[in-house]
């Protein structure tokens, strides 16, 4: 049983460098069921995403888990154009909760993939369709739609969001979790290499490692952006690739959103798991603040950081390696297992 008082566990777990396959891997190709669906999303949006149930639904209602993708054009399955190798992280997590008996929805989200493209039209047009709000929204119709369908049990449902997908979790889980939603209402919330801080301090702290001479004119724009919701006209190309036009109101509300005091108002379960190797997420300046906000809180949480583990919950080799390649660590896999199947009854 998971206690009611916050549990934070911030201890390096050694990963089994023996293991160089998910202990999970093969359950999904031994009954596990996919099935595609498409649903309303926000505003008008329709959204494309993969529902992937354990073999023994048939049997039996199971758990359910939506899983939300971190930022940029990143898919229901966790890939990015940007990154020059197939990560799958996303699927790979949804096939390791199957093994455990937990189904899951992931999702293209909204102007990627088989889900409404971005609109041509104005920028305004643009900008509406991209806000904030609506990529929350989208979080909440996936978890209406997980809901929907027989096979889960609507009593025992949790979000998990690697990245910016952790800070849309973050955003979603208060009216999900609140307690006019009954049995239906949301039991768990994973955060993924999830940033604590806001993301204008996290942004601001990548270019002083990356890029120093764009710290200044960045914070500037940055700042542009959180009094006016708008993009400034006429940036360079390398605050292009930062900053498109027609993100303005959406960076508005996440470059000022406030990771750990959403975390602190919340009751529900949470784990925060963390690579000890990630090189966006910094372990553990940017960390810390969601790990106090544990602290907080009435409602039970836990802290993971996994030693020789990236931003995408890959084991890492050494200091070259990205930590794109290969399966999620067996230590995630093993801790997302192991925390999600007794909160959810799996």
């Amino acid at each position: 049983m998971i206690g009611r008082r916050a549990l934070v566990a911030a201890g390096l777990l050694t990963p089994l460098a023996a293991r160089a396959q998910s202990p999970w891997k093969g359950y999904y190709a031994s009954g596990a069921t996919e099935r595609m669906v498409r649903f309303d999303g926000s505003n008008g949006a329709t959204l494309a995403g993969t529902l992937l149930l354990p073999r023994w639904s048939e049997l039996q209602k199971v758990p359910g888990v939506v899983l939300i993708a971190g930022s940029g054009p990143t898919d229901r399955d966790g890939n990015n154009p940007l990154v020059p190798e197939r990560l799958d992280l996303l699927k790979q997590i949804a096939e390791l909760l199957a093994a455990a008996g937990i189904a899951s929805l992931r999702y293209d989200k909204r102007g990627i993939g088989g889900s409404t493209p971005r609109p041509t039209g104005s920028l305004e047009e643009q900008e509406r369709f991209f806000a904030w709000e609506n990529f929350v929204g989208d979080v909440a119709a996936a978890h209406r739609e997980l809901l929907r369908h027989d096979e889960i049990k609507p009593y025992a449902t949790a979000l998990l969001g690697h990245s910016e997908g952790g800070l849309l979790a973050l955003a979603a889980a208060g009216a999900l979790s609140a307690r006019e939603m009954g049995s239906r209402k949301l039991h768990g919330l994973v955060l993924a290499a999830t940033p604590g801080r806001p993301l204008a301090d996290i942004v601001h702290a990548q270019l002083v490692r990356s890029a120093p001479s764009l710290v200044e004119p960045a914070d500037r724009t940055m700042s542009t952006i959180i009094a006016t919701g708008r993009v400034p006209a006429g940036l360079p190309r390398e605050q292009q690739a930062l900053f498109p036009p027609y993100a303005g109101p959406f960076l508005q509300s996440v470059l000022a959103f406030d990771p750990a005091k959403a975390l602190a108002s919340l009751d529900i379960a949470c784990l925060i798991l963390q690579g000890g190797a990630d090189r966006q997420v910094v372990p553990m300046v940017d960390v810390q603040p969601l790990i106090d906000a544990l602290g907080q809180r009435s409602g039970p949480g836990e802290a993971v950081i996994v030693a020789s583990v990236s931003h995408n919950l890959k084991l890492v080799t050494g200091p070259a390696d990205p930590g794109f390649a290969g399966p999620v660590a067996p230590a995630v896999a093993d801790k997302l297992a192991s925390w999600l199947r007794p909160l959810l009854g799996a």
